[in-house]
């Protein structure tokens, strides 16, 4: 590793970030087509792809500072080696009150994590977090607003049910006072988080079809 790259632990958190990006993407992507109005098709999708550029960005990042390739860091490694969350791993297509709350969730806990790495002494770091912070903006509006949207309407027990369902999973994206902060924002009271020293049996099938073409095609890269 080259002496000026910044500390193991930071190098884990950005793969880690970008692993539940990647993830989290695949999963949005599988509305496309499918969601329960047109034009959320279209928001879906865009957000879909803001998280994996996110997620490329994060992973050339940690490349340049490991002496690595980005791709290889994204697609070559088995599942159990994967950082990623539990909450971005579960397969909620067809749950669009689960999704949302999984979205909601998700941004507000991304908010937090993004805000952190602005204040990295790692220079490229934070200059990716500000360029993320920016593009994340419209996750976030586009995430309260469909909480907003859901709590209003008929399926406000099925969202509140699948917040409360999903906490446990949300918190374990983040650490220490992070957490507590989410607490606040969220306004739930802290339970035992299920972090990222486990993974949800469907992290596999889903890694079976997101390195398809990487395996069958040894060198591709996106």
């Amino acid at each position: 590793m080259n002496a000026q790259a910044p500390p193991r632990a930071e190098l884990d958190a950005v793969l880690a970030f970008a692993d539940d990006e990647l993830v989290l993407g695949w999963r949005d992507s599988e509305w496309t087509g499918i969601a329960p109005f047109l034009e959320e098709d279209v928001a879906f999708s865009s957000i879909a792809q803001g998280e994996i550029g996110h997620a490329r960005a994060l992973y050339e990042l940690a490349a340049g500072a490991l002496g690595r390739d980005a791709d290889a860091l994204a697609f070559d490694r088995s599942p159990e080696e994967y950082r990623c969350a539990p909450l971005v791993e579960l397969r909620l297509v067809h749950d669009w009150a689960g999704t949302v709350a999984r979205h909601w969730l998700y941004e507000t806990a991304d908010g937090l994590r993004v805000a952190a790495l602005l204040e990295s002494d790692w220079p490229e770091l934070a200059g990716l977090a500000a360029k993320m912070d920016r593009e994340e903006a419209y996750h976030r509006m586009h995430a309260q607003m469909w909480a907003d949207r859901l709590r209003s309407s008929a399926e406000s027990e099925r969202f509140e049910a699948a917040v409360g369902e999903l906490w446990p999973y949300a918190l374990g994206l983040l650490e220490g006072e992070q957490r507590d902060r989410l607490c606040e924002l969220v306004g739930r009271e802290p339970v035992e988080a299920i972090g990222r020293d486990t993974h949800s049996d469907e992290l596999a099938p889903l890694w079976e079809e997101m390195t398809m073409v990487r395996r069958s095609l040894p060198g591709a890269t996106w």
